[in-house]
């Protein structure tokens, strides 16, 4: 390894450090190829949480449109009840952390 190397075995000492260099970027490019592999899995995940966040927002306004289409509930209650959920948890962030039912 190094001068050292080249100096005491000439050309067989230059040949394995250039076969030592060969292993250690085979397994750096392995290790790039995992991190681009694991990447393009958690965009591909994203993706599909994305679509399906999409989805229910769809399925939300078709549910609320049908009730105050109806006169079962109006905007008022709904937003009322948005608000009770939210602060349920004990923040008023817009999300819950509680049991749906």
């Amino acid at each position: 390894m190094g001068w050292g190397r080249t100096f005491f075995l000439g050309d067989v000492g230059n040949r394995l450090d250039i076969s030592e260099c060969e292993k250690d970027i085979k397994v750096l490019k392995e290790s790039l190829m995992q991190m681009h592999d694991e990447g393009q899995s958690q965009d591909a995940e994203l993706m599909a949480v994305q679509r399906e966040c999409d989805q229910l927002k769809l399925y939300i306004a078709a549910l609320i449109r049908l009730l105050t289409g109806k006169g079962i509930l109006d905007d008022e209650e709904i937003r009322k009840m948005v608000q009770i959920i939210d602060g349920e948890d004990g923040a008023m962030d817009g999300k819950t952390r509680n049991d749906i039912l």
